[in-house]
């Protein structure tokens, strides 16, 4: 089954991590032996054999560099020149990648069915899709390189990240959007972007459901009624985007997935309950509270500066989501509905806003 991750900082771990996302994940990791500068060192999930494993032929992959105060655990910067560098060297990184015939990058309706028929008849060797977003918009020196961004394949915008960025509040303060972050959005929504409502703090988040026009999703967002925390999305929150037409991606960093687990503290020994079977609650709310899974994804986040010890137990590797698939299969969900949640609904989406 073709699979559709929402939300992979590929360019993240290529770059920043250097990782070599062609190898193995065990070459990946034992090439990390000793290694602690950053989270997740000799745990990563993901690499280019084990998207394939999980079928994942189409990505979100972002571009993550900010200057935002209090800096985030990665990808943090002083000042946006430095910051807006740091993305074009993970832009760099996606070409080569393109060259090595590794990516492909989609930009509008037409790649994209392109890309899923080269999937279905040669998933061995063909390219996995890309859409390009950016996460966190403190790397924009000013409006105009958003235009330059577009020039170059981005089409989706993450506003925010975390504490409080040059554009947007991320979802650890409390505040709405300063005039730049406004006139941000009229840019976006003038080009046609999606516009990412992830990490936006809930001012920011009903101030932009106002705003804009254009398409929204949350790429990588779970429910505040199981997790209670303002990285979540809270039922009213939930209900609004469903009455945009978006689609919720589900993220498994393991604080998001189950109540009590502290990220340093909590293990696997001593919290049990973290498994991929209990992380299909997340879809179970989203589907239930909305009457239909025709508004639940899959936007894993995995490697978005952890490994697997911050992941459910059972995910190891991101080929992992074939046992969450089964997971959600012994719930009773249908074949149909399985299809939607992996790739059709965010497909449906992006059929309605690019073709």
């Amino acid at each position: 089954m073709l699979t559709f991750d929402a939300h992979l900082d590929l360019s993240l771990n290529g770059v920043e991590y250097g990782r070599d996302l062609r190898l193995s994940i065990e070459e990946i990791r034992s090439n990390e032996s000793g290694m602690t500068d950053l989270g997740g060192r000799q745990r990563s999930t993901v690499c280019f054999p084990e998207m394939r494993k999980a079928g994942v032929g189409l990505c979100v992959a972002t571009q993550l560099a900010g200057c935002m105060k209090p800096a985030s655990p990665v990808g943090s910067h002083d000042t946006p020149e430095q910051a807006w560098q740091a993305t074009q060297r993970q832009l760099g990184w996606y070409r080569q990648m393109e060259q090595l015939g590794e990516l492909v990058q989609l930009t509008n309706w037409e790649q994209v069915q392109t890309q899923i028929y080269c999937w279905e008849e040669t998933p061995e060797t063909s390219p996995i899709g890309y859409i390009l977003s950016l996460e966190g918009t403190d790397s924009l020196r000013t409006i105009d390189d958003l235009h330059s961004a577009y020039e170059y394949g981005l089409r989706a915008v993450g506003p925010a990240h975390y504490g409080m960025g040059r554009y947007a509040p991320g979802h650890d303060q409390d505040s709405k959007f300063p005039q730049r972050g406004k006139d941000l959005l009229k840019a976006m929504d003038q080009l046609g972007m999606i516009l990412d409502v992830t990490h936006l703090c809930e001012k920011a988040f009903w101030e932009a459901i106002d705003i804009y026009e254009g398409p929204i999703w949350a790429s990588h967002s779970n429910s505040r009624s199981i997790v209670d925390d303002p990285r979540q999305l809270n039922d009213e929150q939930i209900k609004a985007l469903a009455e945009r037409g978006a689609v919720i991606g589900m993220a498994f960093d393991v604080w998001m997935v189950v109540p009590g687990w502290q990220r340093g503290i909590t293990t696997h020994l001593n919290k049990p309950d973290a498994t991929l079977e209990n992380a299909t609650a997340h879809i179970d709310h989203v589907s239930q509270l909305l009457g239909t899974t025709k508004h639940t994804g899959i936007g894993t986040d995995l490697d978005g500066g952890f490994g697997y010890e911050q992941t459910p137990f059972g995910l190891s590797s991101i080929a992992n989501l074939n046992e969450f698939r089964l997971a959600l299969k012994n719930k009773g969900y249908c074949d149909e509905s399985l299809e939607g949640i992996f790739s059709q609904n965010y497909l449906r989406f992006l059929r309605n806003c690019w073709a």
